[in-house]
């Protein structure tokens, strides 16, 4: 399990034949973007690869805590918030440009 998130970091190559290394991990991250940018409109697939490396960041981070008499840097506060608020910041700042209208009306009570 500690071994699968190297796999997927992203190499081109100028082969023309790929090995059997490039092509797993040319499929594994080809499915997995897939299954992450499922419920996301065409719109939203420009950030596939910020998710997917934030993804894998975070499984492999998660993984190393697998290990004994190893630390989850996760398990910290500081770093889930470094993470989160950025993330969540982008959000609603993007959906405020794109839509204002609809972001406000999240604030009033429904029906109004």
């Amino acid at each position: 399990a500690i071994l699968m998130p190297p796999l997927f970091i992203l190499t081109s190559s100028n082969r023309l034949v790929q090995n059997r290394l490039s092509t797993l991990q040319a499929w594994l991250s080809k499915t997995f973007t897939k299954q992450l940018m499922l419920p996301i409109n065409f719109q939203g697939h420009k950030w596939a690869s910020m998710l997917l490396a934030l993804t894998l960041m975070l499984l492999s981070l998660n993984l190393l805590g697998l290990l004994p008499y190893t630390f989850t840097p996760t398990t910290q506060l500081s770093m889930n918030m470094a993470l989160a608020v950025p993330m969540w910041l982008s959000t609603v700042l993007i959906g405020m440009r794109n839509q204002p209208t609809i972001s406000l009306g999240h604030l009033l009570p429904e029906g109004t």
